[in-house]
């Protein structure tokens, strides 16, 4: 990822990871928050994936920062927290969930150690259900707070003057990740259970033990 030469008065991210099911719930936010809705130029979108310590710079940049990301809370599956300022960083990637933690205390960690952390933080997150399912898309449960944590977060943007303006029913906004990522395409193109065995294939490990 390229440095970053501007300023951002509002970086909006999505952090986890599309492969492992609820993981992808923040990237899926900020992915329908751009569908839906366009912000001023001074604000940012953005698919932070899993890139870690890539995203300093990003955040360095930011005055104001909204995070989304499936949060291991205690709470029940499904459950939407809004945390703000100094509580942000006590949950947000406080429990690694898989091998492919985001590892965003660090980033904020290091934001804070510069003395570049953002004014404002606010993190949206999810209690996830599912995180094991590999090739998985959302389970129903988190699947249904998406429109809930869009309407957080807009609240949110408009409290610190960059309320957006939803698109006109046709307009098709840029893709923010790939397109084969997309949700409609990705869960499209994915075998279902009983072809995919994600969750590890019977059919080879009883062959094994059969050995």
């Amino acid at each position: 990822m390229s440095a970053v030469s501007c300023e951002y008065r509002v970086l909006v991210l999505g952090i986890g990871n599309l492969l492992w099911a609820d993981e992808g719930f923040g990237v899926r936010c900020v992915e329908a928050l751009h569908q839906e809705w366009r912000f001023p130029a001074e604000v940012c979108l953005m698919d932070g994936g899993t890139q870690g310590l890539y995203l300093l710079p990003h955040v360095q940049a930011a005055r104001n920062l909204l995070v989304f990301d499936a949060v291991d809370y205690g709470d029940a599956p499904g459950t939407l927290r809004v945390v703000t300022d100094e509580a942000v960083p006590r949950f947000v990637g406080a429990k690694k969930m898989s091998l492919h933690q985001t590892g965003f205390q660090e980033v904020l960690a290091a934001a804070a150690l510069t003395g570049r952390l953002p004014s404002a933080l606010t993190l949206i997150g999810v209690q996830p259900e599912a995180l094991e399912d590999y090739g998985g898309s959302l389970s129903s449960v988190v699947r249904k707070k998406l429109p809930e944590a869009l309407e957080a977060a807009l609240v949110w943007l408009e409290r610190w003057g960059a309320a957006g303006e939803r698109r006109a029913e046709g307009e098709k906004a840029p893709s923010l990740t790939n397109a084969a990522l997309a949700l409609a395409a990705y869960e499209h193109g994915r075998p279902d259970d009983r072809l995919a065995w994600r969750k590890g294939d019977a059919r080879f490990l009883n062959a094994r033990i059969g050995a």
